[in-house]
């Protein structure tokens, strides 16, 4: 995706992996066109009578969905002149923070020159995917003893801390979410075969022993099975490496720039439980305690979650006892309410369009009865509890104007969302507060 100019798929929707990773990007991203016949094996398909090879040219337009035949020629979007002034009324009007969904420094840069106030999700897997990275952290997988473990998760902890200072350098002391690791682990893990025999070889085991960890960590239904919180709890020395990245890189970054108000904000992520917050913030409590004793300095840090499972939702008041801040992760919770797939659901969504069950999509405009009651629920139920918890979304509807509206008319604190829709979200959080007086 890093290298690709535009994004096609066949199969998937506006909120799918593809084109949630695609909009962070800034890279323009058609996900789901079903109309297109492919030939994979012979690297053609045919789309509105027309059969297109390697090597043909096409346009296609993120926001519409429309896909041209040829080429159109574009311009970067920027900031300026009238659409500046209206951006400067826009801040004056709004309560709402607008942040941003950024995992890499120049995600984190473009969306300050758009006018973001901070970084709501880092999603901290996406760093591991990289050459050099992929290796330990497969290592890590396929290790048998604790000790093999931290062994190798030693060798991607400076990686991280150099990620993460980076990432409070772009940020120049606004706030900066970090979510610990959420994926399940077979999304790690080798598929070739060369891929495999290195890892063998590295490990010292045989293809066939590797071959088989692989075959043990698939799962039939993976976005509801060992990820997020569940993997810092089989493995609690994934959340102590990634919590002593995150305070050093602070306390490095601090020391470089004192006037700034560097204060890391650890998100765990789909917690429906409290003891789970319970453990895991144990963890984080103990190591970044640790770092900060040994660096001899002061460090404030918070500890929060991700609220995307209904049930955190509804015990909110036990949980936000034990979190210094909810981010409501709307792309999970409205999957887990609605019981829909967000990869899956375009397949069968058009249906639910023509017989008027639908009027659009739940995953690209917030379902403000069902998943937004959850939301209005967890806050009334968090806040007595808790007078000094903050509150945001960064799932994709932070970037939706009505979804956004919704969000002001709640109480959150912020709305986070992909660099490029920082503007819109600028735009409708003002427009909100006027229409809300």
């Amino acid at each position: 995706m890093k290298v690709a100019q535009g994004i096609l798929t066949v199969r998937g929707g506006m909120t799918s992996h593809a084109a949630v990773v695609a909009r962070g990007m800034g890279t323009c991203c058609v996900s789901g066109c079903g109309d297109i016949k492919m030939d994979e094996e012979n690297k053609k398909f045919e789309l509105g009578g027309k059969t297109f090879v390697e090597g043909d040219y096409i346009s296609i337009d993120g926001s519409t969905g429309n896909i041209y035949d040829g080429i159109i020629p574009t311009v970067d979007a920027q900031i300026a002149g009238e659409f500046g002034r209206i951006m400067a009324w826009a801040d004056k009007f709004r309560t709402l923070k607008v942040r941003t969904n950024a995992d890499t420094p120049a995600d984190a840069k473009k969306a300050r020159e758009l006018g973001a106030e901070g970084i709501g999700l880092c999603r901290t897997e996406h760093m591991f995917f990289e050459a050099d990275r992929i290796a330990a952290f497969r290592e890590m997988i396929c290790s048998d003893t604790v000790e093999e473990r931290e062994a190798a998760l030693a060798k991607i902890e400076p990686m991280q801390q150099a990620d993460f200072e980076a990432l409070y350098e772009a940020l120049e002391g606004t706030p900066v979410c970090i979510r610990f690791l959420d994926p399940p682990l077979h999304e790690f893990v080798p598929t070739t075969e060369a891929d495999i025999k290195a890892l063998a070889d590295a490990q010292g085991k045989s293809v066939e022993d590797i071959k088989a960890i692989i075959a043990s960590l698939h799962e039939f239904n993976p976005m509801m099975g060992h990820r997020g919180c569940r993997l810092a709890v089989t493995y609690p020395e994934i959340a102590a490496m990634q919590t002593k990245a995150v305070i050093k890189a602070a306390i490095n970054v601090k020391k470089n720039h004192p006037d700034w108000n560097v204060k890391p904000e650890i998100m765990i992520p789909l917690v429906g439980e409290v003891k789970e917050l319970k453990y895991v913030k144990a963890v984080v409590i103990e190591n970044a305690n640790a770092v900060i004793a040994e660096a001899g300095v002061e460090l404030e840090y918070e500890v929060g979650t991700m609220i995307e499972i209904p049930r955190a939702a509804l015990t909110a008041d036990e949980i936000a006892a034990n979190a210094d801040f909810f981010c409501f992760g709307t792309n999970d919770l409205t999957q887990m309410t609605y019981g829909f797939s967000r990869d899956d659901a375009g397949k069968f969504l058009n249906a639910y369009y023509d017989k008027k069950i639908f009027e659009n999509d739940p995953f690209a405009k917030l379902d403000q009865t069902g998943v937004g009651k959850l939301m209005e629920t967890a806050i009334k139920l968090g806040r007595p509890v808790n007078d000094k918890l903050h509150c945001g979304i960064c799932g994709e509807h932070g970037g939706d104007p009505t979804s956004v509206e919704f969000c002001h008319k709640i109480g959150l604190d912020y709305v986070s969302c992909s660099p490029f829709r920082v503007p819109i979200a600028r735009l409708a959080a003002a427009q909100a507060a006027i229409a809300n007086k």
